[in-house]
């Protein structure tokens, strides 16, 4: 039977009940055994992401030297297998962007121009906003029936209405900015931390005392598969940064 976009009581708590059985004390069904991020030169303006994909896994060498001269900070240059990422303001990626089919012949560029959900420490009762952040970013594909990936987004565009727990638990946790960008079927997830802290002892925290989230999380699970070369049962992989660096302040615009 297809579920409806409504979260009705009576579904919510067979949903919570079937999700329990099996706790799960991660957003989107985030992988906890590993962590992966880097220190970046973070702005609170808007955010971009430009995604190479190769046959083979590509060199980041000129990447890394392109990024360098339009100030994209070489720690938001990510790879996994044969992707390659840089995550950082919209206009110097996009200049990025421009350049890269050249670079990498035969590889596919993707730009991921806008997130289509964002959350910040405005949502939270304590706004404060840490002066450094870690970026840690993660990769998944929405499954192929295009139903469920209009429901993924409805779900997405009415969460703080409608699941205002999930943000909750993302105040707990000291998230301090959430990004969803999409390209076809192909997310990102940009999670900022604060600069030191660990995304295993953060991460639990939007589930403690918050059931709600762990129903989020198993909601969500019906929609999300993993990008080809993942392993069986895998969906979120973390891209691992090419260069780690020390935090910059966080630059307000």
């Amino acid at each position: 039977m297809e579920q409806s976009l409504q979260s009705s009581a009576q579904f919510s708590a067979n949903l919570g009940q079937q999700c329990r059985l099996s706790r799960r004390a991660a957003w989107l069904l985030l992988p906890l055994g590993l962590l992966a991020q880097a220190s970046a030169a973070q702005s609170v303006g808007l955010m971009s992401v430009v995604e190479i994909t190769g046959k083979t896994p590509l060199a980041a060498a000129n990447l890394e030297k392109l990024c360098q001269q339009y100030q994209v900070p070489s720690a938001g240059i990510y790879r996994w297998q044969n992707h390659l990422v840089a995550y950082g303001p919209a206009p110097k990626i996009k200049a990025v962007r421009q350049y890269l089919g050249p670079l990498y012949p035969g590889s596919s560029v993707q730009l991921y121009a806008a997130p289509f959900y964002k959350f910040d420490r405005q949502r939270c009762a304590d706004q404060a906003v840490a002066k450094q952040w870690d970026n840690v970013l993660l990769t998944a594909n929405l499954v192929p029936d295009e139903r469920k990936q209009r429901e993924y987004l409805q779900y997405h565009a009415t969460q703080f209405e409608k699941w205002p727990e999930v943000a909750t638990g993302f105040c707990n946790a000291s998230f301090q900015q959430l990004l969803v960008f999409r390209q076809g079927r192909q997310l990102m997830l940009v999670i900022s931390i604060p600069h030191g802290a660990s995304l295993d002892e953060l991460n639990p925290k939007t589930t403690l005392h918050n059931p709600r989230v762990d129903d989020w999380n198993c909601l969500m699970k019906q929609y999300q598969q993993g990008l080809p070369g993942t392993k069986p049962g895998e969906t979120w992989v973390f891209l691992k940064p090419v260069v780690a660096q020390k935090a910059i302040l966080v630059k307000k615009q």
